[in-house]
């Protein structure tokens, strides 16, 4: 009978084991994809500066100094490898990217320019589908990390090595670019 016992509770054990192990893989691999999204709409938004920047020189040729901060943080950007610097990397950009939408304001044939109406307009769109991806990301990081702190979780996730994850910070609420 103490073999039965015995035998059932490293059954047991082993089970709870296995569970708590795939658990984490699918949480790491939720992770890794929530990452993903947030990469493409930032590649996406990289990819539309360069045309709203020079919809913008055409009538503003004199601000310079706010096309090469633009650029220059678009750049930082896209030369971040960690999340920690991708996220003030693009915490830099959204501030350049206010300035240069500061600066259209004071163009009032460029605000009435369809391309530019277009470009802020899915710029926009892009924006809320970062914010978007971010929370995708930052919940997925949430359930991961509770579940590295959490016994039995913690115990597999020792023995292991799942480690904690970084969320993706911004500086502020959301930070919207339309008006």
């Amino acid at each position: 009978m103490i073999g039965w016992i015995i035998t059932a509770v490293i059954v047991l054990i082993v089970l709870v084991s296995l569970f708590a192990y795939n658990r984490f893989i699918v949480l790491r691999n939720r992770i890794d994809n929530a990452w993903a999204q947030i990469d493409v709409q930032l590649k996406r938004r990289y990819d539309l500066i360069p045309n709203l920047v020079e919809t913008v020189k055409g009538y503003a040729k004199h601000e310079k100094k706010v096309f090469e901060e633009v650029t220059k943080a678009r750049s930082a950007l896209m030369g971040a490898t960690s999340l920690g610097d991708k996220a003030k990397a693009n915490n830099q950009l959204t501030a350049t990217l206010k300035s240069l939408f500061a600066v259209a304001e004071n163009y009032p044939k460029l605000e009435a320019n369809e391309n530019f109406k277009m470009l802020q307009e899915e710029l926009a769109g892009t924006e809320s589908k970062i914010a978007y991806a971010r929370q995708a990301y930052n919940d997925s990081v949430l359930s991961y990390n509770n579940s590295t702190e959490m016994f039995p979780g913690s115990v597999i996730a020792g023995m292991f090595s799942f480690k904690q994850r970084e969320f993706f910070k911004t500086e502020g609420e959301r930070q919207s670019l339309s008006r």
